[in-house]
């Protein structure tokens, strides 16, 4: 009877862990899209003129809020890791936010 409870857990471990990685892969999409707002439009740039008078606070008001949301529910999920096999999806959902990040600071 112990077994089966173990694996009940560890079902439900991974289903929680799974449910998380699914929400930031959404996240990061919809921080991505947000942040498009406050991306530098090429033609400007290609023309030299550097324009960054309301970027940061359209930044700031679009994405920064999805970014913080996130960050702390993924601080809750590393403090209920227990072993390093129930953080696969937390190391894949961090690649993600920094490829991310990388796609939306490339753009400024």
């Amino acid at each position: 009877m112990g077994t089966l409870v173990e694996i009940k857990k560890y079902i439900s471990g991974h289903r929680l862990g799974l449910a998380l990685f699914i929400a930031n892969v959404t996240g990061a999409i919809v921080y991505v899209f947000a942040s498009m707002a406050s991306w530098a439009i090429p033609e400007e740039r290609a023309a030299g003129i550097h324009t960054v008078t309301g970027e940061p606070f359209v930044w700031a008001t679009r994405t920064f809020p999805i970014f913080i949301c996130f960050g702390l529910l993924n601080l809750i999920w590393i403090s209920r890791i227990r072993k390093l096999r129930d953080g696969y999806f937390l190391i894949v959902t961090a690649t993600i936010w920094i490829i991310a990040m990388g796609i939306d600071f490339a753009h400024h």
